[in-house]
């Protein structure tokens, strides 16, 4: 097993989901209305609250145990699948009362479609656990990209059809069917008709607190949109919220990729404490390598990316983007620590941190309300420093290693990452860069500033550099 090939993998199937994704909007833009856009994001807000119970995870839980008999499968099958019905069934029943809270009754008939994608996805969710912890992600990447592209392909007709908002639901339905097809195709494994209590006991101590978790997770990353939508309006949650996808799009599918990779592995490391912790340690260098100069290069260039890539009317985002830029750099490095807590069975640990990350942020955003959507960026980010602490040093202990040691391996892409904005800082301000059209600066600057990145670490931290090679090699 290698997790270096598992990241590869695991990106490509990524890719293929924002590819699908960023056509779907392309083409489905023009042909859908606002209207319908709209009343499916609405439905999105349940389903993705179900999405985190859809198997309270049971799945993540098979790829984690380090042997794995039959009942322990089979009971894990009938749970997930149970559960995914459940949901489907329930979501179904209150759909009336679901769309009458959203005061759009067209949302009725929209959630009895979607409530098909629980039952759907959950038939085959540990089919896909199994593949995974077998780390055969090349095959789960190549189902995710045939099933994410037939589902766009099925939405664009409907929609030339004129199915409206259902063209959108059909996507989702239809991909999750096509997925679960090739899933069960693909792996040998069937499930039987076997039911061990202690089997699912033991299930539980894993996935019972990781669903707790990520059920905390939600209402706090969530929390700042409430909050700031509710004392200080529409136009700040704007500004707020379009800063905050800058900084989490392209760490949000890097944490992804990483965690995918690494938990399969880490998984099958439980007897071998030394290799995980650097695995672990390894992955934080390749992170910290591919996002400290992204996010100090967005810190050093908001004045000119913002207004440039998404007009003039987002000027208020630049003060925003100076806080949640260091919030994407630490936050790139503590989304990991989850898949050492899983590994090493400790999601009770997990949980607690969670909580206690939950109660810290949802207490930064009140105090930093008082000074509006900016006071707000900044508190979440001195709530972001202070949580780092405790969650990479209780994972690091967990195998057998300090803070200081996650310093020692990062330190060096950090400071090159810090003098390129430097640099750029500096470039911005040269007369001849300034009488350049504000398109034309910003081309400039960022090809700067991945020369200037690059040549740094190719000279001062060869470490990093033969990680990212490694990463995109063919052979490791």
């Amino acid at each position: 097993m290698s997790a270096l090939s598992n990241a590869r993998w695991v990106a490509v199937g990524q890719a293929a989901r924002v590819g699908v994704q960023v056509l779907g909007l392309i083409f489905l833009s023009r042909i859908l209305s606002p209207g319908d856009f709209g009343l499916v994001a609405m439905a999105t807000v349940v389903a993705n609250f179900a999405n985190l119970v859809r198997d309270l995870g049971t799945a993540s839980a098979v790829i984690q145990r380090e042997t794995l008999d039959e009942p322990t499968k089979n009971t894990a099958y009938w749970f997930s699948l149970g559960t995914g019905t459940l949901l489907g069934v329930g979501i179904a029943a209150l759909a009336p009362v679901l769309s009458a809270a959203f005061k759009a009754p067209q949302l009725t008939g929209i959630f009895l479609v979607l409530s098909l994608t629980f039952p759907i996805a959950s038939a085959a969710s540990v089919h896909q656990a199994l593949l995974e912890r077998d780390s055969r992600f090349k095959l789960v990447a190549r189902i995710e990209s045939v099933s994410g592209i037939a589902g766009l392909v099925i939405a664009i007709v409907l929609a030339h059809a004129g199915a409206g908002a259902y063209s959108l639901v059909a996507q989702t339905v239809a991909a999750a069917a096509i997925s679960s097809v090739q899933l069960w195709l693909a792996s040998k494994w069937r499930p039987r008709r076997q039911w061990s209590g202690e089997a699912l006991k033991s299930i539980w101590k894993f996935s019972g607190n990781l669903a707790a978790f990520n059920f905390v997770n939600y209402f706090s990353r969530n929390a700042d949109s409430m909050i700031i939508g509710r004392f200080l309006g529409a136009g700040a949650l704007g500004a707020y919220s379009l800063a905050y996808r800058l900084m989490l799009f392209p760490l949000q599918n890097l944490t992804i990729v990483a965690s995918r990779a690494l938990f399969p592995v880490m998984s099958r490391q439980q007897a071998a404490i030394g290799d995980m912790a650097n695995l672990y340690l390894r992955t934080l260098l390749i992170i910290a390598t591919v996002t400290a100069p992204m996010m100090a290069g967005l810190f050093a260039l908001r004045d000119i990316f913002v207004p440039v890539v998404l007009g003039s009317q987002w000027l208020a985002t630049i003060d925003i983007v100076a806080w949640l830029a260091p919030v994407g750099f630490i936050q790139s490095l503590v989304s990991t620590v989850g898949t050492v807590f899983m590994a090493r069975g400790r999601t009770d640990i997990l949980f607690r941190l969670g909580v206690f990350s939950a109660v810290l942020q949802i207490a930064s955003f009140f105090i930093g309300i008082q000074w509006g959507v900016v006071g707000v960026a900044t508190c979440y980010f001195i709530a972001n420093v202070i949580n780092a602490l405790p969650c990479l040093g209780m994972a690091l202990r967990l195998v057998d290693r300090r803070l200081v040691d996650l310093w020692l391996s990062i330190w060096l892409p950090v400071a090159t990452a810090a003098l390129m904005a430097a640099i750029l800082s500096l470039l911005k301000r040269e007369a001849l860069i300034q009488a350049l059209p504000d398109m034309l600066q910003l081309i400039l600057l960022i090809v700067a500033g991945v020369i200037i990145y690059g040549a740094l670490i190719a000279t001062f931290a060869r470490a990093s550099s033969k990680e990212l090679l490694l990463l995109v090699m063919k052979r490791t």
